[in-house]
């Protein structure tokens, strides 16, 4: 298709170039209706730039654009060239003081939790690292996109409104001036003429609605025939439904697909075909037919090119008006006038009320770019922002209404606008009083909620999806209402008075009919069938809660408005009331000479309902009345004798009656959907509404009228009113043997109800009900919460009720009442109770759910008990009532409260007679406590002549009336005091005496008060001493008793230890490997270790027993018996990758026998430590196997290991393994016994025999592959080959291992290979063997840069898992030769060999810069036998092995000194003296000369010694690992301890000498030669010339990236990442190699690539290029770390950023600041070096089964 159209452009080309924008503007500049003009200019042009084709051309479309289009209206405009006229517009303008930056997806944003005036002010990044707020409580979240920044908005902020930057801005604001007068007469009408055509066009052609053809003065003349099928968004249909619908409709291939939705999602709509008519309308009905069936079809419309080129053009016109206005004020100021002006057709005919009220059509990408520019202009200019928010509240509901019928999120609808205007104070108050808007945002919801049921109230259907949806959009306007309610005035006026009231009547018709709505019924007989619907009417009580309460603070703030909502508000509940007491029969209740008339009502058999939201609301008014003073400021003025106390009690005591039931069990059979609603009822997120308020009507209710009446009718509605009204009821009861649930049933109740008083009188923590202010309210809740057990922060915050502000209060006083522990490497910080709070500690607690109470109680006595103190837990001391409800505290001493409280005591007295419980007399013993405490107070702070009226101890202290002559309730606590059943409470009752002796004392010694006569003595103090002695003497004996035990066990346990002396010391052995000694047997200690050479020690072999763990059977490892294995994990591995870029074109052909220093990917090898036999290991992985087959057939789950793979679960501790290795006797032992050094060769004779050895093995090889004639000839070539003496290369050693073990050794070769290369298993390759040295070598190196990093010495006591994975891995390395084939091993130590010794065969060999000597110097030791076992002249092998040694330590200080970049220091330190110096300078020298002076000066020898110091010092801790591995040899004691450097010790070790130059001066004759060699390489010279580069030594240790220490600066470098695939899009889930510190745009279509035949996410890409497999990320948004591992395998782990309070937080849900805990850095750094993020993840997936399900390799 683009070949086609190449010409055509080109050829559009020339005639777009001769048109020239000054030329155009000079036309229009003399144009009599320049209207026409330009509208001709564009029908010409625009179709002829824009929608050429199938596919658009952005860049080549926008360059046309501004030379034809645009720029002729910027020249019209400037009357200039633009490039002069802007800049002097720039120039001229004040620069503003706001800053007005529009935030992108994802772009982190901050408000300050001290001074915004509500949460959605906030700051850019820019502005608040400017501001004063940074060193306040900022709260940080990531934008959705679409707010902007509120710097410079003095309205936003309590203070600090501008940022630096800003501040400047500011110094001469003068009053309000017109920004017009800056522009000259001309430009202000030039700007006007273009911009009311330019806007007018766009505005027309965006909304035009027809589907092919222009308005009329747009037409062309010669019109094409080309149409595109444009397919538009919509949030019905899935990705994958649209991708699957398009590859049907237009048969394109997936990754177009995925390219179209991606698109349509991103701007709203993508045209899918172009072509004509036909054709596309016929991709239109397969889209709409395929699309149609579960849901309304997508949308599609067939639209000519010409049109969608002027809508295209109509979206670059906005986008410019934008940038334009950008330059001067002036010009904003134009637009916005232009914008409102009124049409011709009056009313809503603006051009910006046209826009807006046709939003719900346009498409998502138009939407955005009309409300950046609104955002741009109209918010911009303080003047017209009032302006355009009346236009937007007139057109509130009309928007609203649109808004619901589109399916759009709110973030792309321009209601989302409100949040910009509503939240401005002044802006809010003007409207509510302007527009009455308050009143439209309440109809207009009521509008949308349109079922009510017979009595008015809200019905709701069953809560779908659809309608969950449908909801959800309604609930936006209720955010609306919480914007504009969220500042309160300082000031009000008449008008604002009138105003808010009608406001507040509307309020109240949304609230009546709340009142009582989804009302249910006790189910009796059989269970519910329907759980009845109750969420929707829950989310709307959640979502109105706060709504409720800043109503309240509105009222509050002014007492005209108070009064009248109270009186309106008594009015409503009057109306809901006004059936209150029809068709419900009166009856009277008496008890004790009291009686009151109520209404019979049972709420176990009547409807009742939980929403009460107009009572709640009279109730929150009340305390209001009382808190502001008003009540005694104007009593006239209110209602409060008209106030029906029973009346305003009868609905919340309904509902707490309910509650009470619901917890005795009578509702079981309602189902779940009321236990629900009863959890949320008490649920911190509803109660400040709900529970609490019911207590509050409750406790206003009471204070009112007789408590004696009030607690008739209370035992009334609790079905309790027989049991206390006529006497020996209960006994009645329960000796008539009733059902046991009934007895129960009316314990709960009894309970429930008592506690129920305990809440009314005890809960005085709420400012207007007792004298306290807010900051002891949620003191008290702290407090409760932390009696409970110690809290983090954030679990705090969230059992602490928010206000609108997303604020508790909490901060401000926790430091009064807790301590903060800080977290240690996991967990996080916790807040622990100051001890002295503990005395606030109230049991009955009202915001305790049971569960909480018993683990308070619980709690607190255990506390008591560890302080020695009695554990009773009286109740605390409570501040005084308010006048207007102190009343209340008579309950406690009122007749039929005495009444309840002696009947329960006489149950509990005669505890046989009677049902009763424990907990029922707990609570009577603390409603007693109660009364005592409030009796106290009233004594001590009673004045001189007042009467104390409160007189609950003489009340006490009576025996009941005649006939029965019941005791005092007095004479009952001392008789329960010493019952044996009650040993629980015993302390409670004797705190109960105590206090009431202390208050007859402080009555006696009061002269005012009438001395009570108390009945029955007090025990006296003296017994109560003898009872305390009794229990300690009682403790004492228990306490030697369990001495005495435990002293008999240890003895047993150390005769046992005696007895099987050897049975002990053997498990020893085995365990011990954890520390290297042990393994050496008894070893005298002083003596020096020599690991290899002449002097290397003897060591006696001792036996190895081991014990499988599958059958438990014990065996010795031998050579000839059944093999034992170690389960192990081999990965491919880049920790020490110096190079991560290197990558292995075909593995198939890949030659790794030698590994070069940037160790760009190495095999690493890993293990457990937990030993099997190899045929109990193969059973069980076996049956892993055919596990894993059947269970693919049941369900298709990943689990967290992938058995195709081989790998499987260590059986005994589930890390994850893929193989496993043999355990075998030292290998070097078996092969040679020699060691006798006396006759060895020194190294210049040993290469030159090795070397003759070498020749003649290939010179045979080529005889054998030229001639294979006959044998006799054969046998003729041998002889002539010269053999060295003693040499026999037709001599096969035989195996000395058990078949049983070579299938072993073959097996991990093998895995080896397969995983380290990444190729299919094949144990005849030739490289097997050179994979199993290298692993050997990878393995020992990562474990020696793990100890140096961490500063721990060598042979530390290492792990007893690495200590026996090195010790099998290097054994086994040493072994494989004997399975592989000989030929193969001994070409393999050729090759190697001819890198240090040059051999005339082999010239492909790499230069010595380009091999890693570690590796070279395993492979050659482990190669060495296959050559030396056909070597009968006496040469031994640890002859070969120290040789070999030596060869390559000088090969590699070679390495150093050619790559030492020698810089002097300036520590100059000429002392020469030292020989080491002197030795290396000859060395240089030497060098100097082979290098053909090519290597730089000569610097001094102290430097040059230093750096092969240090450029050695790793390569020889490897090798000592190595050497003790091999021959077993223990390390010396020196090397065991930390801290100094152990040069000499390590060369000791290893039969070096200290200087080690002196072995190029031993063996100067074949040294000078070999290095001449080396240094002649033409790599060598390239490198010294600067052509190439080559690793340098010491390698420095990799680490992961630098963090910043501040989150925010990540977030915000995320931010401005955009998506490297789809040009310039934000990504939506931007993730960062923690490894390397790549940008990914991680869990997208856009960035899927393929690997391996599949599609995989951009992070699972990235793990194989750079990490091999396995990969540690960081998802910046969510603040998680990601661990990846092949395609299957991840988890999330804990992020290294922490708060103030030591919690992580993922999601970034809380938003507090986060900073860097290096700790938690460095631990996934060490999971990082020690290759143990795959088991992490095996872990990980095998706790917690839902990882297992998350499709990994898409992330």
């Amino acid at each position: 298709m683009a070949s086609e159209l190449e010409p055509e452009v080109q050829g559009l080309d020339r005639t777009f170039l001769e048109c020239s924008a000054e030329e155009t503007a000079g036309k229009w500049l003399q144009a009599t209706d320049l209207t026409r003009e330009v509208y001709q200019h564009l029908a010409h042009y625009v179709p002829r730039i824009y929608c050429r084709g199938p596919n658009p051309f952005p860049q080549k479309e926008d360059m046309l654009a501004q030379h034809v289009l645009l720029g002729p209206m910027e020249w019209y405009l400037c009357g200039e060239d633009p490039e002069f006229g802007f800049p002097k517009l720039e120039q001229a303008n004040k620069p503003s003081h706001l800053c007005g930056r529009v935030f992108k997806v994802g772009e982190p944003t901050y408000s300050c939790r001290d001074c915004a005036v509500d949460p959605t002010c906030v700051l850019c990044m820019e502005c608040f690292l400017g501001s004063i707020h940074r060193d306040h409580r900022y709260r940080m979240t990531t934008s959705g996109g679409g707010g902007f920044c509120d710097c410079g908005d003095t309205e936003a902020w309590k203070e600090g409104p501008y940022c630096q930057k800003h501040e400047l801005n500011t110094s001469e604001i003068e009053e309000e001036e017109d920004p017009l007068v800056r522009l000259s007469e001309d430009v202000i009408a030039r700007t006007y003429n273009i911009f009311a055509i330019m806007f007018r066009y766009a505005v027309e052609i965006l909304t035009w609605e027809k589907e092919n053809e222009l308005p009329a003065d747009l037409k062309m003349v010669e019109k094409s025939d080309t149409y595109y099928c444009m397919l538009f968004n919509d949030e019905v249909h899935t990705y994958e439904q649209v991708i699957y619908t398009l590859q049907k409709a237009v048969n394109c291939t997936q990754k177009e697909a995925i390219g179209f939705a991606t698109t349509v999602d991103r701007d709203g709509r993508r045209s899918v075909r172009y072509g004509d008519f036909q054709y596309c309308e016929q991709a239109k009905s397969v889209i709409v037919r395929n699309t149609s069936r579960q849901t309304k079809p997508l949308k599609v419309q067939v639209m000519h090119s010409s049109l969608v080129a002027h809508q295209n053009f109509g979206l670059k016109l906005l986008s410019w008006l934008g940038s334009i206005i950008g330059y001067s004020d002036g010009l904003r100021r134009i637009l916005c006038q232009v914008g409102l002006q009124e049409g011709p057709d009056g009313e809503n005919s603006s051009l910006v009320d046209r826009l807006m009220l046709s939003d719900s059509k346009l498409w998502k990408g138009a939407r955005s770019v009309y409300h950046q520019l609104f955002m741009s202009s109209l918010l911009m200019d303080l003047k017209y922002k009032k302006l355009f928010a009346v236009r937007f509240a007139k057109n509130y509901q009309q928007l609203q209404r649109d808004f619901m019928d589109d399916d759009h999120e709110r973030a792309v609808s321009v209601t989302a606008l409100s949040v910009q205007l509503f939240t401005a104070p002044t802006l809010a108050r003007m409207l509510i009083t302007e527009e009455n808007l308050m009143t439209i945002i309440i109809k207009t919801f009521m509008d949308h909620l349109r079922h009510r049921d017979g009595q008015g109230r809200f019905q709701f259907e069953r809560y779908t999806a659809l309608q969950a949806f449908k909801f959800r959009r309604v609930q936006s306007l209720i955010l609306d209402l919480k914007y504009v309610l969220i500042s309160r005035p300082a000031v009000w006026s008449d008008e604002l008075r009138h105003k808010f009231l009608e406001g507040f009547d509307a309020f109240l018709e949304l609230l009546k009919c709340m009142q009582g709505m989804d009302p249910i019924t006790r189910q009796v007989g059989q269970h519910i069938e329907m759980e009845p619907e109750w969420e929707a009417a829950f989310t709307l009580q959640m979502k109105l809660t706060h709504i409720i309460s800043m109503v309240q603070d509105w009222c509050a703030s002014d007492e005209k408005v108070l009064i009248e909502a109270y009186k309106k508000c008594l009015g409503v509940l009057m109306q809901c009331h006004g059936g209150f007491t029809d068709g419900e029969q009166p009856i009277t209740l008496s008890i004790c000479g009291h009686s009151v008339e109520t209404i019979r009502y049972c709420v176990s058999q009547e409807k009742v309902s939980i929403h009460l939201p107009v009572s709640r609301l009279l109730a929150g008014l009340h305390v209001l009345l009382s808190r502001s003073e008003v009540a005694y400021k104007f009593p006239e003025l209110l209602p409060l004798s008209e106030l029906s106390p029973p009346m305003l009690i009868e609905h919340p005591l309904r509902c707490l009656v309910l509650c009470a039931q619901v917890h005795a069990g009578m509702w079981r059979r309602n189902g779940f959907s009321l236990v629900n609603q009863i959890y949320y009822y008490h649920n911190v997120k509803c109660r400040r509404e709900m529970f609490d308020k019911d207590i509050m009507m409750l406790q206003t209710g009471v204070s009112m009228m007789d408590p004696n009446h009030f607690l008739m009718i209370m035992l009334s509605r609790f079905e309790l009113y027989q049991i206390f009204s006529t006497p020996d009821y209960g006994k009645r009861f329960s000796s008539e043997i009733t059902h046991k649930d009934v007895i129960q049933q009316n314990n709960t109740l009894i309970e429930e109800m008592l506690y129920l008083i305990i809440m009314l009188v005890g809960e005085r923590f709420i400012p207007g009900v007792g004298q306290v202010n807010a900051t002891e309210e949620i003191k008290r809740e702290i407090i409760h919460q932390l009696s409970i057990k110690p809290m983090a922060h954030s679990e705090l915050v969230k059992s602490l009720p928010e206000d609108e502000n997303k604020e508790t209060g909490m901060e401000n006083v926790i430091e009064t009442v807790a301590h903060f522990k800080k977290p240690g490497l996991t967990g996080r910080g916790m807040y622990e109770l100051k001890p002295e709070c503990a005395k606030e500690f109230n049991l009955y607690f009202y915001h305790f759910s049971r569960a909480e109470q018993s683990k308070a109680e619980e709690a607190q006595r255990k506390l008591r008990r560890q302080n020695r103190e009695d554990t009773a837990l009286p109740p605390p001391v409570l501040p005084p009532f308010c006048p207007l409800f102190a009343s209340l505290v008579n309950i406690l001493q009122s007749d039929v409260m005495l009444c309840i409280m002696g009947t329960i005591l006489q149950w509990a007295v005669e505890h046989n007679g009677y049902a009763w419980s424990e907990s029922m007399l707990q609570r009577v013993l603390h409603l007693i406590g109660m009364a005592l405490q409030e009796e106290k107070q009233h004594l001590e702070n009673a004045m001189e002549e007042h009467v104390v009226t409160f007189t609950f101890t003489q009340k006490i202290s009576k025996p009941g009336e005649a006939p029965n002559n019941s005791p005092s309730i007095l004479a009952m606590l001392e008789t329960l005091q010493n019952a044996p059943y009650l040993e629980v409470h015993k302390d409670m009752i004797r705190w109960i005496l105590k206090t009431f002796n202390a208050i007859k004392k402080i009555r006696e010694s009061s002269p005012t008060s009438p001395v009570a006569e108390t009945e029955g003595t007090i025990m006296e103090e003296s017994s109560r001493d003898k009872d305390k002695a009794e229990r300690k003497r009682k403790a004492e004996i228990a306490r030697l008793r369990r001495e005495k035990i435990m002293a008999q066990m240890s003895e047993m346990q150390r005769h046992f230890i005696d007895e099987n002396k050897e049975l002990f010391q053997q498990t020893l052995e085995l365990d011990g490997s954890s520390s290297a000694v042990l393994d050496s047997g008894p070893v005298v200690s002083g003596t020096t270790f020599t690991a290899l050479g002449p002097a290397q020690t003897q060591v006696s072999e001792h036996r190895q027993f081991v014990t499988c763990i599958l059958c438990q059977e014990e065996q010795e490892v031998k050579v000839e018996s059944k093999a034992m294995v170690l389960a192990a994990f081999v990965q491919r591995s880049t920790v020490l990758s110096k190079n991560r870029s290197k990558f292995i074109q075909d593995p198939e052909k890949y030659d790794p026998l030698f590994m070069h220093p940037d160790l760009s990917c190495g095999t690493h090898t890993g293990s457990c430590g937990h030993i099997m036999h190899a045929h109990c290991w193969q059973r069980y992985f076996d049956s892993v196997q055919n596990k894993e087959q059947r269970r693919q057939q049941r369900l298709r789950l990943h689990m967290s290991y992938d058995v195709e793979n081989g790998e499987f679960l260590c059986p005994l501790c589930e890390c994850l393994s893929n193989t496993v290795i043999p355990l075998l006797l030292p290998p070097r032992n078996i092969f040679s016994s020699r060691l006798n050094f006396s006759d060895q060769p020194n190294l210049t004779q040993w290469i030159r025999i090795i070397s003759q050895q070498i020749k003649a093995l290939q010179s045979l090889r080529k005889e054998e592959n030229a001639s294979i004639p006959a044998s006799s000839e054969n046998s003729k070539n041998m002889e002539e080959v010269e053999l060295p003496q003693g040499f026999r290369p037709d001599f096969h050693p035989q195996n000395p291992y058990s078949e049983n073990i070579k299938e072993m050794l073959t097996t991990f070769g093998t895995a080896t290979y397969k995983v380290g290369l990444k190729v299919h298993p094949n144990e005849e390759d030739p490289r097997v063997p050179i994979m199993c040295w290298g692993s050997c070598a990878y393995t020992i190196q990562s474990i020696e840069r793990i100890l140096s990093d961490e500063d721990k010495p060598l042979f530390g006591p290492l792990p007893c898992r690495l200590d026996d994975c090195l010790r099998s891995l290097t054994r086994f390395a040493a072994a494989h030769w004997t399975v592989a084939s000989l030929l193969v091993v001994q070409r393999h130590f050729c090759k190697l060999f001819a890198s240090l010794v040059p051999n005339d065969s082999h010239d492909d060999v790499p230069c010595i810069l380009d091999i890693d000597m570690f590796h070279l110097l395993v492979s050659l030791v482990l190669a060495f036998p296959a050559l030396q076992c056909q070597d009968f002249s006496g040469i031994s092998l640890g002859t070969g092995d120290l040789h070999i040694f030596h060869l390559v330590t000088m090969a590699h200080i070679v390495q150093i000194l050619l790559t030492s970049c020698t810089e002097e220091n300036g520590m100059d330190q000429e002392n020469l003296t030292g020989e080491e110096e002197l030795a290396t300078l000859t060395l240089y020298k030497i060098l100097h000369q082979c290098t053909g002076s090519a290597l730089k000066e000569i610097p001094s020898g102290w430097h040059l010694w230093r750096s092969v110091r240090a450029g050695i010092m790793p390569f020889l801790k490897c090798s000592a690992l190595f050497f003790h591995y091999l021959n077993g040899v223990p390390a010396p004691s020196d090397i065991q301890v930390s801290g100094a450097s152990h040069f000499e010790h390590l060369c000791n070790y290893l039969s070096l000498p200290t200087n080690l130059i002196c072995l190029f001066q031993e063996n100067s004759e074949i040294m000078n030669s070999l290095i001449e060699s080396w240094c002649r390489n033409n790599e060598v010279k390239q490198y010294l010339e600067g052509e190439r580069d080559a690793v340098s030594y010491p390698r420095e240790s990799n680490k992961l990236i630098d963090l910043p220490e501040d989150y925010s600066s990540l977030i915000n470098q995320a931010s401005n990442f955009s998506c490297p695939k789809s040009g310039g899009d934000k990504s939506r889930a931007p993730t960062l190699c923690l490894v390397c510190g790549t940008l990914l745009c991680s869990q997208s279509y856009c960035c899927q690539t393929e690997l391996e035949g599949e599609d995989v996410g951009a992070c699972t890409a990235h793990t194989y290029s750079c990490g091999s497999g396995a990969g540690i990320f960081l998802r910046v948004r969510e603040c998680q770390v990601l661990f990846l591992a092949g395609k299957t395998k991840g988890c999330f782990y804990s992020p290294p950023y922490l708060d103030d309070y030591g919690e992580t937080d993922q999601g970034l849900r809380r938003g507090n600041p986060l900073h860097l805990c290096r700790d938690r850095f460095k631990k996934i750094q060490k999971l990082w070096h020690q290759h143990s993020i795959t088991e992490e993840i095996g872990h990980a997936q095998e706790a917690n089964q839902t990882l297992v399900g998350i499709d990994w390799q898409h992330l």
